[in-house]
């Protein structure tokens, strides 16, 4: 395995699912490329654009989720891994597969709180997507979720 697709939601999972990736792709001397897929914007489909409020309020946030997945490329940077940070808007199972296949990963590894009865309640509508439409293999991280305080 030489090329590897982390796909990040910057969720509470994600800080545990970087640590996995990262040691995984260090032990195969794999490239990875973390990729976080930005759900398309409703305001700038079509002819109306909405007011300039909201597209400034749109842009900040996509300069803040850019700012943080390259943090998250320079954290697994840091452990010696070749690590390329990628924010892409779309449909997210759709642009997963698509970045999946530009860049021919030989495995995508996302995260799943591993906590239900249901395969979908499971992987999550995306994690499913993925699995069953994916050309390479899925690699599923069960990362538990952190515990609550106990109340005093």
């Amino acid at each position: 395995m030489e090329r590897i697709l982390l796909a990040v939601d910057f969720s509470d999972l994600t800080p545990a699912l970087i640590g996995h990736a990262a040691a995984l792709a260090a032990a195969l001397e794999a490239q990875m490329f973390v990729v976080h897929v930005e759900e398309p914007e409703p305001a700038f489909v079509g002819f109306e654009v909405g007011p300039q409020s909201r597209r400034d309020a749109v842009a900040q946030r996509i300069r803040r989720e850019h700012r943080d997945i390259q943090a998250l490329a320079d954290e697994i940077a840091a452990a010696g891994v070749d690590t390329t940070a990628l924010l892409i808007q779309g449909p997210t199972v759709e642009k997963l597969l698509a970045e999946a296949e530009r860049l021919n990963v030989d495995l995508i590894i996302m995260g799943t709180q591993g906590h239900g009865r249901l395969h979908r309640m499971l992987l999550g509508s995306v994690g499913e997507g993925v699995l069953h439409r994916a050309r390479c293999p899925v690699l599923f991280v069960p990362v538990p979720p952190e515990p609550t305080p106990a109340a005093d």
